[in-house]
């Protein structure tokens, strides 16, 4: 891969990094998955998700510790709000 290539997707997936009040970065799952190219969230929470979780736990970690579940509202047309979904 060319090295700006390299840089220019590292910069984006930077970009998309939240930061909690500690200043401690994480990502949404959802933002992942547009970045990875997945274009229908079962298909990422099925295959990436799933292997990420498994790799955390067969290299000695909690997933629990890494992959905390999420609930984001998101605004419907009517106005009213729903949950869009964990992770």
């Amino acid at each position: 891969m060319k090295t700006e290539l390299v840089q220019a997707l590292t910069a984006n997936f930077e970009a998309h990094a939240q930061q909690t009040e500690g200043g401690v970065e994480y990502w949404l799952a959802r933002d992942l998955q547009h970045l990875l190219g997945y274009t229908e969230w079962r298909n990422f929470n099925n295959t990436a998700i799933s292997k990420a979780k498994t790799a955390c736990e067969v290299s000695g970690h909690l997933a629990s510790d890494h992959f905390v579940g999420v609930n984001k509202m998101v605004d419907l047309g009517s106005g009213s709000q729903r949950e869009r979904g964990r992770n």
